[in-house]
């Protein structure tokens, strides 16, 4: 009888679904669509067999999606009320759509991953660790299904940490109650994610320049990418112990995927992350390996390689925030150097200079502008103002400076290079302004420094500055008869 019941239904709810997206229906029978199905889902026993019956693999993705929806309204508004067989089944029936309910990683829905993965989440919220000690070792074990199943647990273990951590979307003793099992489990989760980021990485770099293996290689790339996604929710908060793990090993993976195209944003992300993080000095130390030659090669070339051909909006932002990475270093060498005495000024530190001075001379404005501060720290330090290296740049800082006080690049314009990157910066020509008006004060900050380092210099460049603007005839405009 009850399936009866549940066929019948699922018929009226799939027609409701229908109507509330199509595009032709009126407006009335929109509404009361709605009604329908929230009334459903508000008032229905028998919610949970329809909303499996609707989320299974052979109905259109709209009415999935609505299916899911269901089972979550379920878990976060009856789980209370529901015995404990009732739990555990809308659980194992959750898992099972998870290894066997879904699309290939490239053709199932977006949509349908997000409400999955959220339904997993509000019951580990509800569940774990109490009444779900296993809920890791089933993940891990779905993982290793298929690339779907494996992105689906990282989506999971994202919004877990985003839930708990980042927005604290639940009671303070539920909180306190699974941030505590995720700390105690973290060696654990930073294994399996740095495990199933190398293992995906390099299925990918075998397969990619295969055509016959095309798709292959992108489904471990998507994988991939989720994972650097998932490190970055976990990197901003866990001990730096787990970070620095193994002689770096996480780190020294993040650097080798910078000159990797596809995942190269999401490494930088996540290194932004880790060389930003706050904590006691003598934690942050092992950071310093970045400064190493295979982490500052690759770094460097990765700023080489994206920055031709021109601005490519996702090649552009990776520069902002290798632009960022880079900051982040000046500033943890600052803070480091002086305060611990078995902290040397880096071997690479006039490469790091070399190449933080191409970030000052790009054509970006605000690459340009984020880098002032950073100047200001180096050229203000204690140890690092008298450094051979960082002297020795002074004269190349100058000389752009001299160039970088000059307001150009007016969105509006085409009568210079930094023009087109500020179209993609800026809405108007007012905030490119008041943009560039504050950039050039904290620039003639800098500047003051630099000159009490090397009065001599600063006073030869810009006794060559004024020569110069001397000698260039004045442009009067058109002239009117």
């Amino acid at each position: 009888m009850e399936m009866e019941q549940v066929n019948a239904l699922c018929e009226e709810l799939v027609k409701a679904v229908t109507v509330m997206m199509d595009p032709s229906s009126t407006q009335r029978y929109r509404l009361e669509a709605l009604k329908f199905c929230e009334e459903f889902k508000e008032k229905c026993p028998i919610c949970v067999p329809c909303g499996l019956r609707l989320a299974e693999i052979t109905q259109i993705a709209i009415v999935r999606h609505f299916g899911l929806q269901i089972l979550e309204h379920v878990v976060k508004f009856r789980w209370n009320s529901m015995s404990r067989l009732e739990k555990v089944y809308l659980k194992n029936s959750v898992m099972e759509l998870i290894a066997n309910g879904t699309l290939s990683i490239l053709e199932e829905e977006n949509h349908i991953k997000d409400v999955l993965s959220r339904i997993v989440v509000e019951m580990i919220k509800r569940e774990w660790p109490q009444h779900w000690p296993d809920m890791l070792m089933e993940l891990d074990t779905l993982s290793r299904q298929g690339e779907t199943q494996r992105e689906l647990v990282m989506f999971i273990l994202l919004r877990l940490t985003e839930d708990v951590v980042t927005f604290q979307t639940l009671p303070t003793q539920r909180r306190r109650d699974i941030q505590q099992t995720l700390t105690q489990s973290m060696e654990r989760i930073f294994n399996f994610l740095l495990n199933t980021l190398q293992e995906n990485v390099n299925k990918y770099q075998q397969m990619k320049t295969d055509a016959s293996r095309e798709v292959e290689a992108k489904a471990n790339c998507r994988v991939s990418m989720a994972t650097l996604n998932t490190l970055a929710g976990y990197i901003d908060w866990v001990t730096l112990n787990h970070i620095v793990a193994e002689n770096c090993k996480l780190l020294e993976t993040l650097c080798l995927l910078l000159n990797e195209q596809e995942l190269q944003l999401g490494a930088a992300e996540c290194l932004l992350i880790a060389v930003s993080r706050k904590g006691k000095l003598d934690d942050r130390k092992p950071l310093m390996i970045l400064f190493g030659d295979v982490a500052m090669h690759y770094i460097l070339s990765a700023a080489q390689t994206a920055d031709g051909g021109g601005l490519v909006e996702k090649h552009y932002l990776f520069l902002k925030r290798l632009c960022q990475v880079l900051c982040a270093l000046g500033n943890l060498l600052c803070a480091l150097l002086g305060l611990d005495a078995n902290i040397q000024t880096p071997l690479n530190f006039e490469k790091y200079l070399e190449s933080f001075l191409a970030f000052t001379t790009h054509p970006s404005q605000f690459l340009r502008s984020s880098t002032h501060m950073t100047w200001g720290a180096l050229f203000r330090h204690e140890i690092l103002s008298h450094d051979p290296s960082l002297l020795a740049i002074i004269p190349k800082y100058l000389r752009a400076s001299m160039t970088n006080l000059v307001k150009m690049g007016f969105p509006s314009k085409t009568d210079s290079p930094s023009c087109e990157y500020s179209r993609f910066d800026f809405d108007s020509d007012e905030d490119f302004n008041a943009f560039f008006n504050s950039s050039r004060a904290q620039q003639g900050e800098v500047l003051r420094w630099v000159c009490r380092l090397d009065p001599k210099t600063s006073f030869q460049m810009a006794a060559e500055w004024l020569k110069y603007q001397l000698s260039t005839p004045i442009d009067t405009g058109p002239v009117n008869c």
